[in-house]
């Protein structure tokens, strides 16, 4: 069962949770499998400000956790820790995604599903081209975690889910509530990436 949500379990049938350390109020494996017995669709180990070393440990623990609850695993930008660490999901931002996709050395083919980031129609473009599978679109909505900056809302989804095959996610204030998912679907995303509200289930 989901703990403390009001929203039926199929709700999060439709969310990425995004993963933020800093925003648990309990120990970060403890709050992690709370959000696997939502089973969203996948939860991406975001943790950006970690060194790779710290962040490995990290992945080794939540990898477990998800396998347990049958929820995917995306990890965060170091490849090398997907490879050794056996995972199949990775989500590089545009600009490491490039340079990996010019480098014959990167085995991004060992990869079955790859997402990036993008702020713009001609970002989603250019990450289809180079080879993503998915990705996330933003800010949609007002969030702290872009304060002052205005969202670019739903006509912006609208207009880069009509520029691309891949499904793209909706990101930036997004909230694991019916109403707000079916605003998001009916711009075409295939769901939503939620933060601070899968951290503080």
């Amino acid at each position: 069962m989901c703990n403390n949500m009001n929203e039926p379990l199929s709700v999060f049938s439709q969310i990425i949770a995004v993963s933020n350390r800093h925003l648990c109020a309990r120990p970060f494996p403890d709050q992690i499998e709370r959000v696997c017995r939502c089973h969203p669709r996948a939860l991406i180990l975001r943790e950006k400000d970690m060194e790779e070393n710290e962040y490995a440990l990290l992945a080794e623990q939540v990898l477990k956790i998800c396998s347990s609850y049958q929820v995917p695993c995306i990890l965060h930008t170091f490849w090398k820790t997907a490879l050794d660490l056996h995972c199949p999901s990775i989500h590089l931002p545009m600009a490491l995604l490039e340079e990996c996709r010019n480098n014959p050395d990167v085995p991004l083919t060992s990869f079955s599903q790859i997402g990036t980031s993008i702020h713009s129609v001609e970002d989603a473009r250019k990450a289809q081209r180079l080879g993503a599978t998915y990705i996330t679109a933003g800010h949609i909505y007002a969030t702290d975690c872009k304060k002052g900056l205005p969202p670019r809302g739903t006509d912006f989804l609208r207009n880069v889910c009509r520029a691309v095959d891949i499904p793209v996610y909706a990101i930036g204030g997004i909230r694991p509530a019916k109403t707000q998912l079916d605003e998001i679907l009916g711009c075409g995303a295939s769901g939503g990436c939620v933060m601070s509200g899968m951290m503080k289930i």
